[in-house]
């Protein structure tokens, strides 16, 4: 038995594959870049490692890819296999236990195999970090706030893991509108681990919620060292530096970064997606010309339309497949998630079917220029869009699409209330996009009627 950086036991025998387990738990608290080579390393150090089959099998799932759960399902029968091999602690087993739950399609059960972790060992920051990342991936914000309330009383200053459990505790109260306590804690977990990078976008998400640009960016600016070592989770930083210049009407800015950081590698990540076809979403919101950004996004984006993994990653799919006019991929994207939204019995399906079905088709029906269809589907989804997951800032691209169908319906009452509910959901602050949506309604009022606003 070794004992890792963060203070738990675990069946390794080897002093070089404790380091290398050291460094994997050290790595996914870090969105570091070299992690998997120090799990590949463990487990050809020690091939009967259970917990570290499992947490390979958990990283796979993470990653909401299709072509990824056989990796998955490898990993927890080489879990198994490793478990027959030498004894496990209960600990290490339940990590197992919760890739297989997750892997039977129910994520939303495997949490309560990491909180079963932390009821025992609060300081086991793996269990922490993957309860955490489980929620996120689900919508859950109040879940991923009580988790580390739970067990933020337990970690002293020295712990190894208590900087990154603050950049957790920073971003959960970002997202369930704490944006003061927020900012505290991000700076402050930046301040006792300088690579934290999820603390450093936490703070991030401050300035994007309350409106605070420039102040968004002098916040990143000279901290690029705390995500240049992340692996694509880097290009989601930039993406929100991207999203404060667009907000200030530095268009020219916003493209330098979508075209040098943001998309200079063309990966089919879902999340690299999301960060691309969000922003030019945004773009041409503005009546920015994105000239043929979207047409590779398109083609990465036609080749998901079976995934299915995840209903976040569908819908920004499908602004890809909608932004190059894509019509027949758009229409096999939009069958199937029908398709998985007849079955209940997973938490995939549930999400397909509630926000999925309306929130795909107001995309549909944007795309097509049916705004006041578009604009019916799109609110009738707005209740339950946090239950696709990400986060408020990520989901913000599906309100101003609602938002704009509704102006370009002549729906001006019913935007301005979505204004009003946006406002609020930000401590009373607005951007300056909603400012702008705020005088166009304005003005088409003062024209003395409620005919719609044109798009640009």
């Amino acid at each position: 038995m070794k004992q890792d950086v963060f203070g738990q036991l675990n069946t390794l025998s080897q002093p070089a594959s404790a380091e290398a387990w050291d460094g994997v738990l050290l790595g996914f608290m870090a969105h570091a870049a070299v992690t998997p080579q120090h799990l590949g390393k463990v487990l050809e150090l020690e091939p009967h490692f259970a917990l570290g089959h499992a947490v390979k099998g958990l990283f796979m799932v993470l990653l909401g890819r299709r072509e990824l759960l056989p990796v998955a399902v490898e990993a927890l029968t080489a879990a198994n296999a490793a478990m027959e091999q030498q004894p496990v602690t209960a600990r290490e087993r339940l990590y197992v236990d919760a890739l297989g739950i997750w892997l039977a399609g129910h994520p939303s059960q495997s949490i309560q195999k990491f909180e079963e972790i932390l009821r025992s060992h609060p300081l086991d920051t793996l269990a922490m970090k993957l309860s955490h990342a489980t929620r996120f991936v689900l919508g859950d914000a109040q879940g991923m706030r009580r988790s580390i309330e739970r067990v933020l009383p337990a970690y002293t200053p020295d712990h190894a893991g208590r900087g990154y459990l603050l950049g957790c505790h920073a971003f959960a109260l970002e997202e369930t509108g704490a944006y003061e306590k927020a900012e505290i804690a991000g700076r402050q977990a930046l301040w006792m681990v300088s690579d934290d990078a999820w603390g450093l976008h936490a703070v991030a998400h401050v300035h994007e919620m309350t409106g605070n640009a420039q102040s968004g960016l002098d916040w990143l600016a000279g901290r690029e060292g705390a995500w240049s070592h992340c692996n694509n989770f880097r290009y989601h930083v930039w993406w929100h530096k991207a999203l404060m210049h667009l907000d200030l009407g530095q268009v020219d800015q916003v493209m330098a970064l979508y075209d040098q950081n943001i998309r200079n590698d063309k990966t089919d990540d879902y999340r690299d997606i999301s960060n691309a076809t969000s922003l030019l979403s945004r773009l041409e919101l503005e009546g920015v010309d994105v000239g043929n950004r979207w047409e590779e996004l398109a083609d990465l984006s036609a080749a998901r339309t079976e995934d299915g993994c995840l209903i976040f990653a569908d819908l920004h799919y499908l602004l890809a497949l909608i932004g190059d006019n894509r019509n027949d991929a758009t229409a096999k994207m939009l069958n199937r998630i029908h398709r998985d939204a007849k079955d209940a019995n997973n938490d995939t399906s549930r999400r397909m079917a509630e926000p999925g079905v309306a929130a795909a088709q107001g995309l549909e029906a944007f795309g097509h220029g049916q705004y006041s269809t578009a604009f019916d589907y799109l609110a009738a989804a707005r209740a339950s869009m946090q239950l696709a997951g990400g986060s408020h800032a990520q989901r913000d691209v599906f309100e101003r699409i609602t938002i704009d169908s509704g102006l370009r319906a002549g729906r001006l009452d019913e935007v301005e209330h979505i204004l009003d509910d946006r406002r609020a959901k930000r401590s009373g602050a607005e951007d300056n996009y909603a400012l702008a949506r705020r005088a166009l309604i304005e003005a088409a009022r003062d024209n003395g009627d409620a005919q719609s606003v044109p798009a640009e």
